[in-house]
């Protein structure tokens, strides 16, 4: 798996851990919610960092009074049709103010990335087969926005009433 995080791809320092795998103490793991509420105290004492995985099914409310302790919510995208998690990772961000990180996992296509970045996501896990060259230039692809959301990105609107009318003439 590759991992692109604001757009740069870097070495992916979590584990994903199913339910019966033991947590390695120290080490930084994403777990289910289902074993995020069951097994909270301990994960948080032995882990350096805990994450928590929210299928698509699965609220962000479920995990709103955690989200001081926990350093990532990676959202699950399991098929290009279901788009659950986009609203998911926007009620993160605006609804809780979650300030940390918010992964797209599952089936996270290259056309998708800019709606899912106005939505929240800043990482992205990709599978193996990806080109992960062909995904960071995805980027910049689109430069501007054009309505408010959750990626803190100025609309052109609000761009153009901000900046003095004469530095339109350079364009």
């Amino acid at each position: 798996m590759s991992l692109i995080r604001n757009g740069v791809a870097i070495d992916d320092a979590w584990v994903r851990l199913d339910d019966d795998t033991p947590a390695a103490p120290g080490s930084r793991a994403i777990v289910s919610l289902q074993r995020w509420k069951a097994e909270k105290s301990r994960l948080t004492e032995i882990l350096a960092g805990v994450g928590v995985l929210l299928k698509s099914s699965e609220s962000a409310e479920d995990i709103a009074d955690d989200l001081s302790v926990l350093e990532v919510v990676a959202v699950d995208f399991p098929a290009f049709t279901d788009g659950r998690s986009y609203s998911t990772a926007r009620i993160l961000r605006e609804r809780y103010r979650y300030l940390g990180e918010i992964r797209a996992v599952g089936d996270v296509l290259r056309d998708q990335y800019g709606f899912m970045v106005r939505c929240g996501v800043d990482a992205f896990e990709l599978s193996d087969a990806v080109d992960t060259a062909e995904w960071i230039k995805a980027v910049n692809e689109i430069p501007t926005a054009y309505q408010p959301a959750a990626d803190g990105r100025s609309p052109l609107f609000r761009v153009r009433a901000e900046t003095p009318q004469d530095a339109w003439l350079a364009y």
